[in-house]
This record gives C-alpha cells, sequence and structure tokens, in this order.
C-alpha cells in the first residue's frame, strides 16, 4: 500500500473529522484522481513530438497515456479534426497516492527558486489545479533523453465540498503552499 494513503487513513481523516465536526467517517474529504494532461503543440509539425511525451508521461506515472486528439478543426492554429494534440494520463489508487508523494516531496523542491504552490488555485468546488512548467523536476526523466523541455498540468479532484476542506486536506497529505 501506497505510503500517503497509510498516513490519510491513520492521521488526516481523523486530524479533518475534528476540524469540520464531520459526524461520519465517510464525509470527511478524500482524493479521488489526479489527471496529467499535456499539449503538444507542435505535434501538428512533428508527428514524433507525440511520441516523447508519451514516452516521458509514461515514466514519470508508471501508466500508458491516452492520446487526445482535436475536436474541432481550427484554421489560425493549423489544426484538423482528429489530429494528435495531446496525451493525458488518469491516476487513481495506489499509483495516484504515489505520484503525489513524489510531487510534493522529490519534484517540486527540485524547481528553481521554489517558495511554495498557489494556495487560490481552487476550482470552488474542491478541485485543485497546478502547472508545471518543464518535466525536468521528476527525478526519473533524464536530461540527456529528452528532445524538448514541455510543461504539463496537474488537477487534483476530490471529494470535498468547498475549497476550505480541499486546501486543508491538501496541506495535512503534505502540500507545500505559499505563505
Amino acid at each position: 500500500m501506497a505510503r500517503l494513503r497509510d498516513f490519510y487513513k491513520q492521521q488526516v481523516i481523523s486530524q479533518l473529522k475534528s476540524k469540520f465536526d464531520y459526524k461520519n467517517v465517510m464525509q470527511v474529504p478524500k482524493l479521488e484522481k489526479i489527471v496529467i494532461n499535456v499539449g503538444v503543440g507542435e505535434a501538428k509539425d512533428n508527428s514524433k513530438a507525440i511520441n516523447s511525451v508519451l514516452e516521458d508521461l509514461a515514466t514519470i506515472t508508471g501508466q500508458r497515456p491516452v492520446v487526445c486528439c482535436a475536436k474541432k478543426s481550427v484554421a489560425n492554429f493549423k489544426v484538423r479534426e482528429g489530429m494528435k494534440i495531446g496525451a493525458k494520463v488518469t491516476l487513481r489508487g495506489d499509483k495516484m497516492y504515489e505520484f503525489l508523494d513524489r510531487l510534493f516531496n522529490l519534484a517540486l523542491p527540485r524547481v528553481r527558486d521554489f517558495r511554495g504552490i498557489n494556495p487560490k488555485s481552487f476550482d470552488g468546488k474542491g478541485n485543485y489545479n497546478m502547472g508545471i512548467k518543464e518535466q525536468l523536476i521528476f527525478p526519473e526523466i533524464e536530461y540527456d533523453k529528452i528532445d524538448k523541455i514541455r510543461g504539463m498540468d496537474v488537477s487534483i479532484t476530490t471529494t470535498a465540498n468547498t475549497d476550505d476542506e480541499a486546501r486543508e486536506l491538501l496541506k495535512l497529505m503534505g502540500a507545500p503552499f505559499a505563505k
């Protein structure tokens, strides 16, 4: 079982239950899923770019990514319907907890001039979104084997009803929020 999941069950649940006065353990917010998304704009010109993104995402998450295709044709962007323009991975269960543990404790502290993640990036329904500027912050990625530095979006979906509940959940799980 994942280390962060054990920590959640042993300590976080009881702390959240006492802070927000939940009557039942099932009311306590928990993580539902994490979605990592990478947009590959240059895939319209270079078809091999999508393959390197798929490889990087698979290395980072330990799970095979899904290729995302364009839903509409946009002439200004030179994109036709059905073109491969991105990749995403949805993590649940132990892989989700292991990824979050590595993100908070290994990857984010490797960012240059890191002062914490933005505590205001919640969507109003208890979900957190953040952007990562380069995939090199993950220790699994080898600097010599990448062709281009690419960013990614990380969406953390929780069962919390409010942003305050979700903020407290992530803070107790080790999220390095900025002061």
